[in-house]
């Protein structure tokens, strides 16, 4: 195994009623948790998201109304998901901006507190395009040399984006052979929230967008404290509202 790790990474993929991260839901999860002995572990769920799955959705990963009328909710398998990850660091495929943002949201939603910012969070996309420029399938060609014929199917994708990084790790050496190397690599610790709504500059939370982005939040805070008010009634990810709470706490309120 060419990376080298201290405590377990887990290599997750979802399947979702859309991409919206605010008002979706999940209807499929897989984890493959990979050990520091090398040891590997897969967990997969249907989950049922007590809504109608769109057929936009349905058509790329297969996954009906029908499949998941039984399944549970997430609220039913949190605190069962929370035990599997805990202790580990996360990764996947595009996971940092989509898959990881979107499972912290749905243990928000079912009132289930996951540490998710202590681990190192490895998007391994992330390594992908710096490098290749490619899609998960192509990838997988590429540096595995193998078709992904399962595309679209969370437990063949997770475990694709686990063998993809193996082969980046043997193919770029400059990314070290560690979790917060590679992170540190792909510049991803420099993200507050996962909608990256906020980011860090020169070790300053800013914004990213909208008219005040560039600006420091503490700034913006202090000189237009309704632009809090306005973010929490928006239709902002619950994270991003929490991160923005947090950073009001700490500093515009503090003692």
């Amino acid at each position: 195994m060419n990376l080298q790790l201290s405590r377990p990474i887990c290599f997750l993929d979802l399947e979702t009623t859309g991409i919206n991260v605010s008002t979706d839901k999940i209807v499929e999860i897989a984890i493959v948790k990979i050990s520091p002995d090398g040891t590997q572990v897969i967990k997969r769920k249907l989950i049922n998201p007590e809504m109608l799955i769109p057929k936009t959705a349905s058509d790329i990963h297969g996954i009906s109304d029908e499949m998941v009328k039984d399944a549970p909710t997430f609220k039913v398998v949190a605190n069962e998901i929370k035990q599997f990850i805990e202790g580990s660091d996360l990764a996947g495929y595009n996971s940092n901006r989509f898959d990881i943002p979107m499972l912290n949201e749905e243990f928000l939603r079912a009132g289930v507190s996951v540490d998710v910012e202590s681990r190192k969070l490895l998007d391994v996309q992330k390594v992908f395009h710096m490098m290749e420029q490619r899609t998960l399938s192509a990838a997988y060609k590429f540096y595995c040399q193998k078709n992904l014929d399962d595309a679209h199917s969370a437990e063949a994708d997770a475990m694709a984006t686990w063998e993809v990084l193996e082969a980046q790790l043997q193919k770029y050496p400059q990314l070290g052979n560690t979790v917060d190397a590679i992170v540190k690599f792909t510049g991803e610790d420099q993200i507050v929230d996962f909608a990256r709504r906020f980011v860090i500059e020169n070790g300053v939370e800013v914004f990213n967008f909208g008219k005040h982005k560039g600006k420091p939040v503490t700034q913006v805070l202090k000189e237009e404290p309704q632009y809090y008010d306005w973010m929490m009634k928006g239709d902002f990810a619950l994270h991003t509202k929490q991160k923005l709470t947090e950073i009001l706490n700490r500093t515009i309120l503090k003692k």
